[in-house]
């Protein structure tokens, strides 16, 4: 797949961790507390949960849907996980960040890493757990999986964890208004780039006479 290096105003995180780190809570306060972040939303042949509702958490399709879009190359990324699949969809990221919006996406390790090699300035978080008790523990809080699937979480942890140094920034989710501080501090200061600045503070840079 080609490395698009195109410079779009808008930034693309990209966030990945561990099932049991607090990835979706970090991400849905990130969202909260800024309004120029927006979510990607992900294709997935999973049923929902809870009260997840079609085109708010995910895009819920069918098999030979999910099917059609790999076939016609819609899929930024898409890889198995859990059994069910899961999809990015390449049009829906570029036209956002095109309109200088900030994209924040929720995603798997494989998932993050393809996306890296399209959108080559896409900038890849890694949240980890302050420990492996830690994670179980709240694998077990969760109440929503067997202790058969615990343990399979648990045994694809340390698969993903194995991969953290291949992301640009690390949050240790210990304490959750730490690990979101540091989650705000990494979006802000891509905001304050050169590029980024040049364009959302163009008046002052003319008044400045700097090019």
């Amino acid at each position: 797949m080609a490395n698009h290096s195109t410079d779009y105003p808008g930034n693309l995180f990209v966030v990945a961790a561990p099932s049991g780190a607090g990835k979706s809570s970090l991400v849905k306060a990130l969202l909260e507390l800024d309004s120029q972040v927006h979510s990607s939303i992900s294709h997935t042949t999973r049923p929902p949960r809870g009260q997840e509702k079609h085109g708010r958490e995910y895009f819920f399709a069918s098999e030979p849907e999910f099917d059609a879009m790999v076939a016609s190359n819609a899929f930024v990324e898409w890889a198995h996980v859990h059994g069910r699949r899961y999809g990015t969809s390449k049009k829906a990221i570029e036209e956002r960040i095109a309109q200088g919006n900030d994209v924040i996406l929720e995603i798997d390790y494989q998932g993050a890493l393809q996306i890296k090699q399209v959108f080559a300035n896409a900038v890849l978080i890694f949240i980890l757990p302050p420990s492996w008790e830690e994670l179980r523990s709240r694998l077990e809080r969760r109440g929503e999986d067997s202790a058969e699937v615990i343990e399979v979480r648990l045994k694809n942890a340390a698969q993903e964890m194995a991969q953290v140094q291949r992301f640009d920034f690390v949050i240790i989710n210990e304490l959750f208004e730490r690990a979101l501080f540091d989650m705000k501090t990494i979006v802000h200061a891509q905001r304050l780039k050169y590029a980024a600045q040049r364009r959302a503070r163009a008046e002052t840079f003319v008044s400045l006479n700097i090019s």
